[in-house]
């Protein structure tokens, strides 16, 4: 290789340029491979997400346009009379109403019992275990067994009845999943002992990631049990119960399973048992209303859509903002 001199005389080094093209080219090389990596990665995902997800959705949307019963191709354009429907008929509106107490329910019921059951359990004791594992069982168990199941407790003549009538509470005896204004708080008390155990196990989670020693130094500095949960775990505990809070508000809105299985159909019928979900199916599939019933779909998608998108932006936004964040950092 030639040496090159520089004005005083003496050798200089050998051009760089040959060495940066390389470096360039290797460098384009790893980011083509990268791209090739995620490309070939998240392709099957997208595929299968487009194809299950996005392309009935568009069916969807297409059907709700159309008076059909489920023979043929669609023919009768109606444009959005189904929707007009929807929100015409008293037993639809009856049904967003349940979902709007399930939801307000859920949260105000579910939340203060996990939560405080997690704090009770994320103390030391005796048969600790034990108690995490009775608590999560009726999480894990079937919708259908959990629908049957209280089904059969709740029925007139029940296992309910009979139990408040040997403990002299005789009077409170109820006909619990067939009269018209008690069998939403019936309801929303099966999904309650349903679900509870989600919350908690989740809050559970959330509190073993608070570090220890930020509790023991309020204890050192004179803070009561109280005062170290209210100052120190709640908050550290927020972004958790947000998660949670984000999930049950979404599972509410299309609550389907329990419910189907353990109302009375002549009583969800007549609203006071029916949600968004019962509605579509009782409406579109057993009617046979196929157009009508997928413009509710669509309707219960839309709501579900946009109380994600409010939720996010003002209650999941600190959170996000402080992952993005940290990952820059």
């Amino acid at each position: 290789m030639t040496r090159t001199l520089d004005l005083a005389g003496g050798a200089s080094a050998p051009p760089a340029g040959p060495r940066r093209v390389r470096r360039s080219s290797t460098r384009a090389a790893e980011t083509r491979r990268k791209w090739y990596e995620i490309i070939g990665l998240t392709t099957p995902a997208i595929a299968v997400y487009v194809m299950f997800v996005l392309v009935p959705m568009g069916f969807a949307v297409y059907y709700s346009l159309y008076r059909w019963r489920g023979v043929g191709p669609p023919t009768d354009f109606v444009g959005f009379d189904n929707y007009v429907l929807a929100f015409q008929d008293p037993i639809f509106l009856d049904a967003l109403r349940n979902n709007a107490v399930i939801v307000v329910g859920s949260l105000l019921v579910q939340g203060p019992i996990a939560l405080a059951v997690a704090l009770l359990l994320n103390r030391r004791f005796r048969g600790r275990t034990v108690f995490r594992l009775l608590v999560f069982v009726p999480y894990v168990l079937a919708e259908v067994t959990v629908g049957i199941m209280w089904k059969l407790i709740l029925t007139d003549g029940g296992t309910m009845d009979a139990l408040l009538r040997s403990i002299g509470l005789g009077g409170l005896v109820q006909a619990w999943l067939a009269d018209l204004d008690v069998v939403i708080w019936t309801l929303l008390f099966v999904l309650t002992w349903k679900y509870v155990g989600f919350a908690i196990i989740l809050l559970l989670a959330g509190l073993s990631n608070v570090p220890h020693e930020l509790t023991e130094a309020a204890a050192i500095d004179g803070a009561g049990w109280w005062q170290i949960q209210r100052h120190v775990t709640l908050p550290l505990l927020g972004p958790t119960i947000r998660i949670w809070m984000f999930l049950s508000m979404i599972g509410s809105l299309q609550v389907f399973d329990v419910i189907w299985v353990t109302s009375v159909p002549a009583v969800r019928s007549l609203g006071a048992s029916a949600t968004m979900a019962t509605y579509m199916v009782d409406n579109g599939f057993f009617a046979r209303l196929w157009g009508y019933g997928n413009a509710v779909a669509v309707i219960l998608f839309v709501i579900s859509f946009v109380a994600a998108l409010l939720f996010q932006r003002f209650l999941l936004r600190r959170d996000i903002q402080g992952a993005l964040t940290g990952r820059a950092n």
